[in-house]
């Protein structure tokens, strides 16, 4: 038997799923249902999607992972001699591997750096500006892809992301968002979820679920109309369409009734939040100031080894560099024997 950490900090995954979401399954368990989408259930996530996003024409399509929702919306908005321009530490291209481009049949992935791991509008305009287009010897950008919030924890604000897609829509592109953490970015934002998404310019998301809760369920959401007829046959063709499709919309419904998901990522940021001061005054030093539930630092490797020994759950990313990643099941307590456990890490290897 695996033992219990004291702390778990590895990752929100490794997080329990909440209980409304276990009865919501054990409620569409109930009966039968007609497969592949065709249920109640589905139908009714679609019109609760819709009065949420505050979007008449938003397609949903019910998927069972962040890669596959990534990788099958990308693909709908990109062709197989075009590219994807994201950031260099974007999820899709740090964690998914060649996903984006098995779907779409061979679209490339490009970069465009920015500082906090945003990319910067001023350099994605002149990258586009200057780029070759109409040159077959060169992929064509065809998409902008965001990670909101990134995988270092910072957020876009929203006036930065319209100018993203400000740009990449005078150059032809549209825009993708890699939103498997969503509700911490709305929550550190205080919008709603259509400022984050379609008002801000973004064509097709994929809404996590799983991170905050959910059991194995994430969302493609489409605001084009042209993209959610791909969709259509892509997530059958990728193999995402699954027969008991009710399982995953009860998730994701359940998830998005009465702000749950919401209330869950706003734990999980209040956890980061308290556990990041605390460690400020322990003179740790960030990659980046965590805007959401996940936090890059510094560790000399000897107090890394004696904070892991003491029963803290947590990455090494690199040599000196660990990352700590906070829950809706993070408590108070948790952040209270992390911060101890730290301080006397830093104690023992000094």
């Amino acid at each position: 038997m695996i033992e219990q950490p004291v702390v778990e900090l590895r990752s929100d995954n490794a997080a329990s799923v909440a209980p409304e979401i276990i009865e919501a399954i054990t409620v569409a368990n109930e009966g039968t249902a007609l497969a592949y989408g065709g249920d109640e259930v589905t139908e009714r996530l679609q019109e609760q999607v819709r009065e949420l996003f505050e979007h008449d024409g938003a397609r949903i399509f019910p998927v069972t992972s962040g890669t596959g929702g990534n990788a099958l919306g990308l693909s709908s908005l990109v062709p197989p001699w075009g590219a994807v321009v994201c950031h260099p530490t974007a999820h899709i291209t740090a964690n998914e591997p060649g996903s984006t481009s098995l779907f779409s049949a061979g679209a490339q992935l490009t970069y465009v750096d920015g500082d906090r791991k945003l990319i910067d509008p001023g350099q994605l305009a002149r990258f586009l500006e200057l780029f070759p287009w109409n040159d077959p010897h060169n992929s064509q950008p065809s998409v902008v892809s965001v990670t909101q919030p990134t995988d270092f924890g910072t957020v876009y604000p929203l006036d930065h992301l319209q100018e993203l897609t400000s740009i990449a829509e005078r150059h032809g592109l549209r825009a993708h968002l890699d939103g498997a953490r969503l509700a911490n970015a709305i929550v550190a934002l205080g919008c709603s979820p259509a400022d984050a998404t379609w008002r801000s310019g973004i064509d097709v998301l994929t809404l996590g679920a799983t991170k905050n809760g959910g059991l194995s369920a994430e969302l493609i959401v489409s605001f084009d109309d042209a993209a959610s007829n791909e969709l259509h046959f892509r997530t059958k063709r990728g193999g995402h369409v699954t027969s008991k499709m009710r399982f995953q919309s009860a998730q994701v419904a359940a998830h998005l009734t009465d702000d749950l998901w919401l209330r869950l990522a706003g734990n999980s940021n209040r956890a980061m939040q308290r556990l990041a001061a605390g460690l400020t005054e322990l003179g740790v030093e960030f990659v980046e100031q965590p805007d959401v539930n996940m936090l890059f630092l510094h560790l000399a490797d000897e107090a890394a080894d004696v904070l892991e020994e003491s029963g803290v759950a947590f990455y090494r990313i690199t040599p000196g560099v660990i990352r700590f990643v906070t829950s809706w099941q993070t408590t108070d307590g948790d952040v209270d024997t992390a911060l101890e456990l730290v301080g006397k890490a830093l104690a023992n290897a000094g």
